[in-house]
């Protein structure tokens, strides 16, 4: 019968053999594994290097692509928009290249009247039937004309319809919204949250540019691309309109007006609107716009015309 020693001496023996195997074994191959290995990490910290100076290179290249559209922009735009009174809409997805986008306009010597930020809260489709009934109540008190408002029961495009009534002013057979009532109306949606308007806002606009960006990645993501494209649709029936996104693919905004025929007949879009150069060329196709009443679709984009647009002097 084998007894608990004979247990304890053979799993001895095991272990003191695997012990000894180790550091035999590690004594070996300790020279040539640890110098291939060392040779092996010398290489990689070199490709990383040589990596990490490519990072820096493009990052310094991309900060001198911005410094020399910012100064090209300097000569190009000033006067170009002078007289020309334009609302800048921002859509929650463009909100970081914004102020980019505004402070080219204004270099253009462009009347901004106003900058409108529409809130996430006006593209979540769960707040529809809101949208409906706050198209009637804010504009009952007021002489804004609800007539010809959508009546497809789609409350971002109804709302959508108000707005661009109250703050262009390209129906001419519509009788002129007076600054109180443009007021009113923009005060129902700001108290309820739907939108923040710039103090300015005091008349309304020719044009307008939307800054959008990419498309919504959520599970309402079809809705809420959706909702963008009738804002956008909404605004352009009542003035001039250019699209300053960010990238052309996707289902995003400058993708949708660039693959419908009508839209893209009526809407310039700019697909790189999120760096400076985008920015410029923004301003510059809303240039084309007022002053050529052409459309035109450019940036990077596979299905841009080209970079910039090609001006009349």
């Amino acid at each position: 019968m084998i007894n608990f020693r004979y247990h304890v001496v053979s799993l001895t023996a095991v272990f003191l053999a695997l012990a000894i195997g180790l550091v035999v074994g590690t004594t070996a191959l300790n020279g040539p594994v640890a110098d291939a290995l060392s040779e092996n990490v010398n290489e990689l910290r070199k490709d990383n290097q040589v990596w990490r100076q490519a990072v820096n290179n493009l990052e310094e290249e991309l900060t001198r692509e911005d410094d020399f559209a910012a100064e090209l922009a300097g000569v190009v735009l000033p006067g170009r928009l002078t007289g020309k009174r334009v609302l800048v809409l921002s859509l929650p997805t463009g909100r970081k290249h914004t102020d980019g986008v505004v402070k080219m306009l204004q270099l253009g010597n462009a009347d901004v009247v106003g900058r409108v930020d529409l809130q996430d809260k006006f593209i979540n489709p769960d707040n529809n039937n809101d949208l409906l009934e706050l198209a009637v109540t804010a504009a009952r008190p007021t002489n804004a004309p609800t007539t010809n408002l959508p009546g497809n029961g789609h409350g971002v495009e109804t709302s959508s319809a108000l707005l661009a009534t109250v703050l262009l002013d390209g129906v001419p057979e519509a009788t002129p919204i007076s600054e109180a009532d443009r007021r009113a109306v923009l005060a129902a949606y700001t108290n309820a949250n739907y939108l923040t308007p710039s103090e300015r806002l005091t008349q309304s606009a020719e044009a307008v540019v939307i800054v959008s960006g990419p498309p919504y990645p959520d599970k309402d993501s079809s809705k809420k691309d959706e909702s963008v494209v009738k804002i956008t649709e909404q605004f352009d029936r009542t003035g001039a309109t250019v699209v300053g996104g960010n990238g052309s693919e996707g289902g995003n905004l400058v993708a949708f007006v660039r693959g419908d025929a009508v839209l893209a007949a009526e809407i310039s879009t700019v697909d790189n609107a999120n760096t400076v150069q985008g920015q410029l060329v923004t301003a510059l196709a809303l240039v084309q716009q007022v002053n050529e009443d052409r459309a035109g679709h450019y940036g990077v984009g596979d299905n841009a015309a080209s970079l910039v647009p090609g001006l009349s002097q």
